[in-house]
C-alpha cells in the first residue's frame, strides 16, 4: 500500500485591484487562493485602496501589497521582478478604465505596467456597471485583450452596486479561484468525453414518500469539475442534489435509478471514459401508490425490487468505456472494495467509509487496481478528485498504449 497523493507545485500568481466596489470580492478571492496552495502577491492601483486596504489584502496574502511604483523596494522594478516571479497575473476587478488601458498598452502606475512587462498569462475579471459593459468601446477593447491572449473570466449578470441588473457583475470569489486554478491545470483529457453519474436517487413509494440516501453529490461534481479542469469533455447524470451545476459540464438531471441508467444508456456509446460517482438505490418498491399511502393500525409490509446495476452494465458491454467506480462502505472496507471491483471486472474503484464521507466537505479516499491499494490521506474532496483523475488518466493512458 502506498500513498499516491502528490503536492501540486506552488503556483505563484499576481493578483492585481482595480478601483471599483467588487474588490471586496478579491479579499475572499485571495484567501480561496492561499487555501489551495498558490503565492500571492497582491499589487493595487491607488483607486483600489479607496475600496479595500493594502493592510486587508496584506493579511490575507502574508505578504506585502505592492502600491507605488516608486517604492524603493526591490530595487525600483516592482514591475519587472513581480511579473517575472509570477506564473500568472490575475485582474479583478478589472475597470472599464484599466481594461482600456490594457487594450492600449499604457502604463500610467505600477499595475498597468507590472502587465505590460509581463512575460506570464494574464487574466482579467472585468466588473462595471451593464451600460459601461455594453458600450462599443469596452467591447472593443474587450475584443482586442482576447485578440492579445488574454484570458477574459466574465462576467456575470446579476444585480448591480448601482441597483440596476445586467451584465457586468464580476464573479464570485469561488468561481473565480475555480478558473484560476483550472487555468494552471494541464489538459491530459482534451478530446476525451467522460460520462459520470453523480449524487443519490429517489425512490418513489407513494405520491409523497420514498426511499433515498444521504449522498450529497459533492464527491461526483467534485470529480465532474477535475475533469473539466483536465480538458474533458463532460456529460454529468445527476440525482437531486442542491449543488450548483459544474460550468461547462453537459448536466442531465434524474430522481430514480431507473431515470440514470436510461440516461446512461443514450450517452454511454460515445463516452471514452465512465465513472459511476453516484449512491444509485440498490432497491426500489415493487409497486408505487399513485395516492398517499393512509396509515393504518398494524404494520406494512413493502416489497422491494432490485435496481439495476448501472456499473456493472457498462462494463459488461462488448466496447466498453474505461471505468472507474466507486465503493462505500460502513466495515471491511478493503474486503468488500476489492470484491467489488474484481465481481464487476473494472481497472479502477475509489473506496471510502460512508460514515465519514457522506455530507462531508472532505474525505479519504483508498484506490484500488490491479496494482494493489493507493490511499489519497484526508483532504477537501477536489483535491481528492484531482489526484483520482491524475491516477485514473494514467491508466487510461496505459489501456490505449496495449
Amino acid at each position: 500500500m502506498r500513498s499516491i497523493m502528490k503536492q501540486t507545485q506552488t503556483k505563484r500568481i499576481v493578483l492585481g485591484l482595480t478601483g471599483g466596489i467588487a474588490a471586496y470580492k478579491t479579499a475572499e478571492l485571495a484567501r480561496l487562493l492561499v487555501k489551495q496552495n498558490v503565492d500571492v502577491q497582491v499589487a493595487m492601483t491607488e483607486a483600489a485602496c479607496r475600496f479595500i486596504t493594502p493592510a486587508t489584502m496584506q493579511a490575507l496574502s502574508g505578504r506585502p501589497v505592492l502600491v507605488n511604483q516608486w517604492d524603493a523596494t526591490e530595487n525600483s522594478m516592482a514591475h519587472i521582478s513581480a511579473s517575472r516571479a509570477a506564473d500568472a497575473i490575475v485582474i479583478a476587478p478589472a475597470t472599464a478604465d484599466f481594461i482600456a488601458k490594457l487594450a492600449l498598452g499604457l502604463a500610467g502606475d505600477l499595475l498597468s505596467t507590472l502587465c505590460l512587462a509581463r512575460d506570464c498569462p494574464l487574466l482579467v475579471a472585468p466588473a462595471m456597471n451593464k451600460q459601461m459593459w455594453e458600450n462599443p468601446a469596452t467591447q472593443r477593447n474587450i475584443a482586442q485583450l482576447i485578440a492579445d491572449g488574454v484570458t477574459i473570466l466574465g462576467p456575470a449578470c446579476g444585480v448591480q452596486a448601482c441597483g440596476e441588473e445586467g451584465m457586468g457583475r464580476m464573479l464570485e470569489a469561488e468561481e473565480l479561484a475555480r478558473d484560476i486554478l483550472a487555468f494552471f491545470q494541464p489538459k491530459l483529457l482534451s478530446g476525451v468525453k467522460v460520462l459520470l453519474t453523480a449524487g443519490p436517487t429517489y425512490e418513489a413509494i407513494d405520491a409523497v414518500r420514498g426511499i433515498t440516501n444521504r449522498s450529497s453529490g459533492k464527491m461526483g461534481y467534485a470529480v465532474a469539475q477535475a475533469a473539466l479542469e483536465l480538458g474533458a469533455d463532460v456529460i454529468l447524470i445527476s440525482g437531486p442534489t442542491a449543488l450548483s451545476k459544474p460550468q461547462g459540464a453537459q448536466v442531465e438531471d434524474v430522481t430514480s435509478a431507473a431515470e440514470m441508467f436510461d440516461a446512461v444508456k443514450q450517452h454511454v456509446a460515445d463516452a471514452d471514459i465512465f465513472i459511476g460517482v453516484a449512491a444509485v438505490a440498490d432497491y426500489r418498491a415493487a409497486q408505487v401508490s399513485e395516492q398517499k399511502i393512509k396509515k393504518g393500525e398494524g404494520k406494512l409490509t413493502l416489497e422491494l425490487t432490485p435496481n439495476p446495476d448501472i456499473l456493472a452494465y457498462v462494463a459488461g458491454l462488448p466496447k466498453p468505456p474505461f471505468c472507474v467506480g466507486f465503493a462505500a462502505e460502513s466495515e471491511n472496507l478493503r474486503e468488500y472494495a476489492e470484491a467489488k471491483r474484481r465481481a464487476k471486472k473494472i481497472p479502477l474503484l475509489a473506496a471510502n467509509l460512508a460514515q465519514q464521507a457522506i455530507g462531508s466537505d472532505a474525505n479519504e479516499l483508498i484506490l484500488f487496481d490491479d496494482a494493489g491499494e493507493h490511499v489519497l490521506p484526508h483532504s477537501d474532496k477536489l483535491t481528492l478528485a484531482r489526484a483520482l483523475l491524475r491516477h485514473a488518466v494514467k491508466l487510461y493512458q496505459q489501456g490505449k498504449q496495449q
